[in-house]
């Protein structure tokens, strides 16, 4: 049953993306929303994700406020960077390892740091857990910390919102994604 509203879910929401991209509603927009969401859900079908643990929304709530925060100052900060008098700022890659069991709570935390002025993920190792980031101005030491802090903190929140240990099961896997795989 949960499967089926899912994948209804999906339905509706590709239609709303189809008309909300035309920019109004008629019963041929409707039409050729289900459509091409039909073709998106049936040939073109993502692969399961499997999602465990529960979401806290109070911890999301702080995640969402910090994060906000964080692109209000670093956009601030890049636009500095971009007017001030003198050479450009050194910029470098730098690892980072995140301790998040999922693979899509690890996409999440990967899409916020690229959504971040100043940073962009240049590679993932899925396996280690391990992100390469490439990062803008790394003229000092205080700002290498600066940066290593965030990305705790955003781990730290990230496990708060999605993984804490005490609820974290291993999903068995459904007849169906087992066909599938």
């Amino acid at each position: 049953m949960r499967a089926w509203a899912l994948r209804v879910w999906t339905l509706v929401w590709l239609i709303l993306v189809w008309l909300l991209l035309w920019g109004n509603v008629s019963v041929a927009n409707v039409v050729s929303g289900l459509a091409v969401a039909l073709f998106i859900t049936l040939l073109l079908p993502l692969p399961a994700v499997s999602v465990q643990g529960r979401l806290h929304p109070l911890s999301l709530l702080w995640l969402a406020a910090n994060v906000s925060w964080w692109l209000v100052l670093s956009s601030a900060q890049v636009a500095w960077l971009a007017i001030r008098p003198g050479r450009p700022p050194l910029s470098a890659v730098l690892r980072a390892r995140l301790a998040l069991k999922s693979d899509l709570v690890l996409a999440l935390a990967v899409n916020i740091m690229n959504l971040t002025p100043g940073t962009i993920v240049l590679e993932i190792d899925q396996t280690r857990r391990l992100v390469y980031v490439h990062v803008l101005d790394v003229g000092s030491q205080r700002a290498v910390d600066r940066f290593y802090r965030q990305v705790a903190q955003l781990e730290r929140m990230l496990i708060a919102s999605f993984e804490r240990d005490s609820e974290w099961r291993p999903v068995a896997v459904e007849p169906e994604e087992a066909d599938r795989a």
